[in-house]
């Protein structure tokens, strides 16, 4: 019966849960290529690398051997995957002592410095190849207000989504740049190692992020990081009861126990996404909705969907199954919801949305922009493979319904299709036109 099926899956909406998390990626990755187009030439004064932790080991030479440049290569990327791991468990440490209000702090901090000073140098290699007029003081006042904006709105207040996703994307595209003025050999290891280092981190059981993630999931709170949020697709059934329609549930708390209707009566924790922007988390019992009133609590779920919801009725939810239904009706949603627990994190939000770190847009983007450095046929070649790989991790999030890396698939196959398209499919397209061959 109607009444009786599950809860929807992402595998429900997955085209249009992939368009908006892929069109964000495509974004960042563009802007990375535009920069580098831009600014990476021989007379730009931003083409020579810089100095950082991932170049502290070994410089690399033109001079050097092959086996110089991979060993140094090798020693660089150790030396950040190590100081990443450590930042990662620090992260966890002061997430568990409950310090969130200071991590909120720095995460505000290290996102102004993004905007702030690399923002500002690439603006600075602009004014300087455009010879574009500008003082300084008209310069600092608009990066000042553009980097405090910035952090506004990823952190300390309510904005409207867009500004806030555009913002995320401008920290990628910026910290991506940087990342591709490293040594080549240097990039590239440094890529397999950080998809390898996403992979044991995500899924081991002593990994860092599947610490952090089950950690909030166990305290119902947000992770303080840098992570992009898609839009939550709602899905509408046809069989709505009484008028209201029903929402797909993600994640829903629920202390309800497999016995009788003592444990029905018991609290429920629930977070309902009742619209993209908000989340109205209740406490209920049965007898809290039968004091509320059955036709009371349809008028607000129906004001809700429609964004009418007044804020004193904002603490009043209805569940989504009506307490008059029978209890193996409530036996199923609850099993259903306990399988919904471990969707949070590096996967879905607790609105439904798909979510994807940052250092997945930044890496994602420093691949195509090591290979517009090349030329744009491998930018094409790994662009497609990222965006492939993308959507096979998608898929595995569907399916097996828990936090997945997103690095390793789409990075696998971004490398690979880069040599792949510079050493074999290069020479075939060249020969194919010395040659006045069609196809």
């Amino acid at each position: 019966m109607a009444q009786n099926r599950r809860p929807k899956s992402v595998i429900d909406s997955l085209g249009e849960e992939i368009v908006r998390i892929v069109t964000p990626v495509s974004i960042c990755m563009f802007m990375v290529v535009v920069l580098v187009s831009i600014l990476n030439t021989g007379s730009s004064s931003s083409a020579s690398s810089f100095n950082s932790i991932a170049t502290i080991a070994y410089n690399e030479t033109t001079s050097d051997s092959f086996w110089e440049k991979f060993k140094g290569a090798l020693f660089n990327s150790l030396i950040f995957v190590a100081a990443i791991t450590l930042a990662t468990f620090v992260l966890v440490l002061l997430f568990y002592l409950r310090c969130t209000y200071f991590l909120k702090l720095y995460m505000g901090f290290s996102s102004f410095l993004v905007l702030g000073f690399m923002g500002g140098e690439i603006a600075l290699f602009f004014i300087g190849d455009f010879n574009i007029p500008i003082d300084s003081i008209t310069f600092f006042v608009i990066l000042f207000n553009f980097a405090s904006v910035g952090v506004l709105a990823v952190f300390m207040s309510k904005m409207a989504i867009f500004v806030t996703q555009g913002y995320l994307v401008v920290i990628g595209v910026l910290v991506a740049y940087w990342f591709t003025l490293l040594p080549e050999w240097t990039t590239w290891v440094l890529l397999v190692a950080l998809a390898l280092y996403d992979l044991a981190a995500v899924l081991l059981p002593v990994g860092p992020l599947k610490i952090l993630v089950e950690l909030a999931i166990s305290r119902d709170e947000d992770i303080p990081a840098l992570v992009y949020e898609a839009r939550p697709v709602t899905n509408h059934d046809s069989e709505s009861r009484n008028g209201v329609v029903r929402r797909r549930v993600w994640r829903e708390r629920s202390s309800v126990g497999n016995g009788s209707d003592d444990n029905l009566n018991s609290g429920t924790n629930s977070n309902l996404s009742l619209d993209s922007d908000s989340v109205v988390d209740s406490n209920l019992t049965c007898g809290t909705v039968n004091s509320i009133g059955s036709d009371h609590n349809d008028r607000i779920l129906i004001g809700a969907e429609q964004g009418q919801v007044l804020e004193r009725e904002a603490e009043l939810s209805a569940p989504l199954i009506d307490h008059r239904t029978s209890d193996q009706l409530h036996r199923q949603e609850n099993s259903a919801s306990r399988e919904n627990l471990l969707l949070e994190g590096i996967g879905l939000g607790s609105t439904g949305a798909i979510k994807l770190g940052l250092g997945d847009f930044i890496f994602y983007s420093v691949l195509v922009g090591r290979a517009a450095m090349y030329d744009f046929m491998t930018v094409y070649a790994c662009y497609l493979a990222i965006i492939a790989g993308l959507g096979v991790t998608l898929m595995l999030l569907a399916f097996y319904q828990k936090a997945l890396p997103a690095l390793p698939v789409s990075i696998a196959l971004g490398v690979l299709f880069y040599f792949l398209t510079r050493l074999l499919l290069e020479v075939f397209v060249v020969q194919c036109s010395l040659n006045l061959v069609m196809f």
